[in-house]
């Protein structure tokens, strides 16, 4: 059984100036699909980032091959 990744872009803010963007960025997710509420909580969360504004998720595809991480 394959497992699932998200391939997506973002684009987020923080709350003390500046952004980050992403393009293509691939996650392992532990269902089939994702909600982009979930998606942007992730990101931070994998990231470790601080203080974020806001996340915007772009194109978002899904992918079935193994997962990268143990």
């Amino acid at each position: 059984m394959q497992d699932t990744r998200v391939q997506f872009d973002f684009a987020l803010t923080f709350s003390n100036g500046g952004g980050l963007q992403g393009q293509d960025f691939r996650l392992d997710i532990q269902s089939d699909t994702i909600s982009d509420d979930e998606l942007a909580s992730l990101i931070v969360d994998d990231l470790r980032l601080l203080m974020v504004d806001g996340v915007t998720i772009g194109k978002k595809t899904y992918i079935k091959e193994p997962h990268k991480r143990t």
